[in-house]
This record gives structure tokens, sequence and C-alpha cells, in this order.
């Protein structure tokens, strides 16, 4: 039975994916964050040395966990399939552009509706921004848009990436080779077995359900179909419940702790580079690592593009601070560097460039 014949059951996929989120977010997951692709890439990436910025380096079991949680059930289900060959190098690139975009608005469209539902109204402005960008995503694929056909290869090329998965997991549990952030939110954390468990959960449930923030938007535009909307309003609504019973609902603009900034042009823009790249790469984040365990070695270049891009936001100043309180209580404004500015544009030209130039070939 295949969970997206039935809206009732992408529904409760959406409820229990939230529930899941909460729970992290009860046993230590950093505040108003509970999971975020692009956070915990980035920490990941930061863990292994990619960048040196110390508060955001922890190897982040839940992403091993979404990735193992895919591929396991797509091989039960008989859905794993590998491919590869659609155009790889574009698809490195869109992931180093989409962790751009996303840690411009430090958070991936995951983190923005877990974002909305505790009250960040940073994150109902960055919204605009992520529709407007999936629609032009649409815009392009209407032109048409296309990376071409992936071709079957074999079965072994698929796995890699959920090999690699496990053997990061491995390494930080078994050596003292990955950094570990000592302050910040690479310090907050579930315990690794639960984050694991919730991950592979999770990760089930988003490759039944198709879960994709994008994707729900983009069937809206193109078909008028609301049913993967279904799984994000049930994500949204148990996250939301969760948030008012624990004095977690705090709405506001500049609410410090919770890894937000108030610059509402650059939460626009930032979101909008990801709503584009993540309809021009097939998938939001989330559906990039889950496509990445069912096979995709396509969504596996894109997934190492992020890591990529995460290193460098951090390596080159790119990426936005959140709003907090300094040592003397004082109420300090987050925001978007210069270079990062800069770099959002260029991200944003790039996609236009990409999208509409890159088109189906006629036979």
């Amino acid at each position: 039975m295949n969970i997206t014949f039935s809206k009732s059951k992408l529904t409760i996929a959406g409820v229990l994916c939230g529930c899941l989120a909460a729970l992290l977010a009860a046993f230590g997951n950093p505040a108003n964050m509970a999971i975020c692709i692009a956070c915990f890439i980035r920490d990941t990436a930061g863990a292994m040395g990619f960048h040196s910025a110390a508060p955001v380096q922890y190897a982040r079991p839940e992403i091993v966990g979404l990735i193992l949680g895919a591929f396991i059930i797509s091989v039960v289900t008989k859905e794993y399939r590998s491919t590869a060959g659609s155009s790889p190098m574009i698809r490195f690139l869109l992931g180093m552009i989409i962790m751009i975009g996303a840690l411009a608005f430090l958070g991936c469209p995951l983190r923005m509706v877990i974002r909305m539902s505790a009250g960040d109204l940073n994150a109902y402005v960055a919204l605009i921004g992520f529709i407007a960008g999936v629609g032009t995503g649409v815009l392009a694929l209407k032109n048409g848009f296309s990376l071409g056909r992936a071709q079957s290869t074999h079965a072994a090329s698929g796995g890699v990436i959920s090999l690699l998965a496990v053997s990061i997991l491995v390494i930080s549990l078994c050596t003292s080779l990955m950094k570990v952030s000592e302050a910040g939110p690479g310090s907050k954390h579930a315990p690794w077995l639960l984050a694991l468990a919730a991950g592979l959960v999770f990760g089930a449930l988003a490759q039944r359900s198709r879960m994709c923030f994008a994707g729900s938007i983009r069937d809206v535009f193109l078909m008028g179909n609301i049913d993967l909307l279904l799984v994000i309003v049930g994500l949204f609504v148990s996250m939301l419940v969760f948030n008012l019973a624990t004095g977690r609902f705090n709405a506001g603009f500049d609410v410090p702790g919770v890894i937000a900034h108030s610059q509402h042009l650059w939460n626009i823009l930032g979101m909008y580079t990801v709503g584009f790249a993540a309809v021009l790469a097939g998938g939001c984040p989330l559906r990039q690592l889950i496509l990445a365990g069912q096979g995709s070695c396509d969504s596996a270049v894109t997934v190492l593009g992020m890591f990529v891009g995460a290193a460098l936001c951090h390596n080159f100043g790119l990426a936005a601070s959140g709003t907090a309180k300094n040592e003397a209580g004082e109420l300090v404004m987050g925001g978007l560097s210069t270079n990062g500015r800069v770099a959002v544009v260029i991200c944003i030209i790039l996609l236009f460039v990409i999208g509409f130039t890159q088109k189906r070939d006629k036979a």
C-alpha cells in the first residue's frame, strides 16, 4: 500500500513527523529548530573539518537516519532505484546555492515551517520568498527547463551515499576525529541513539509520503493539487500543539536565542533562492536526502553540493547571524553580512541563467 494514495495517510504522516521533531526538541536539539536539513548538514560539515566555525560543529545522527530510513524502506517496498547522469555538475551547483540561500535565512524549508509553528514571524515573511521562488521555478518548468533524464546504473552506486552516512556515524561514535562544539547550536543535541532512531522513522515516513516542501507548492501551481501540502500541514499542526503546550510559542520578530534575524528583505531573498533552486533540482533539501537514500546518485551529488555550500558559507562569512543578547544583556540584532548579500544575489542570477537556458531536447 502506497501512502501517497490516501489524503488521510498523508496528513497522519505529517503529524507523525511533527511528533518526531517535537521529541527531538524536547530532548535537547536547539530551540526553534528541532530538525533542519541545512543546519544539520552545516553542523556535520563542521564536525568533519570542512569549516572552522566552532559553534556549529557536530555530526548530526538525524542526517544519517534520514538517508538510511529512506534506503531501508525503499528496499523493503521495492522502490530502490540506482540512477545517475542527469547534469551532475549543475546539480552540485544547485546544492551549493540551496545552502547559501538557506543559511542567509538560517534554516531550510523544514525549519521555516517549524519556526512558524513556534511563532517566529520572520519565518512567515520568508515564506513569501519561498513561494515566489517556487513559482519562478514553475515558470522555468513551463518554459521547458530540464536537466535531462537519469539513466539506470549499477545498484551499488546508489548505495554509496548510505555507506558514507554510516561511516560518518561510526567515526563520530568510535573515534575522536570529529569536532564537537562546546557552545552554541552544535553543543545542543538529543542523545545520539534517539536522534538516529527519529531520523530513521522520519526518513521512512518522508520517503513513503513523498514529503517535499518545494514540491507541495509546485504541485499547487502546476496542477492545483494540494495532496503534498497535507503532509506539511500535519507537521505544522503537531509542532504548533507541542510549542503551545510546552510554553515554547513566542510570537515576535526580534526574539533572542531562537537563531533567527529580522532583515526581512534577506529572509525573503534567501528563501526565494531556496525555493527556486529546489524546483530546478527536483526537491527541497529534505527531499534530496530522501531521494539520495533511495538510490538517486543525482540527488546524492546535490547533497554533496550542500556540504560544500555549508563550508563556503562559514569559511567566507556568507551565513547570517541570529539576534541574541550580549554579556551585558543587551539585544544585538542579527543579520546577513555584505558578503552574504552579494552571494545571494549572484545565486539568484545563476538560477535564472540555469532555469531559462537548460531546456528539454526537442526530439
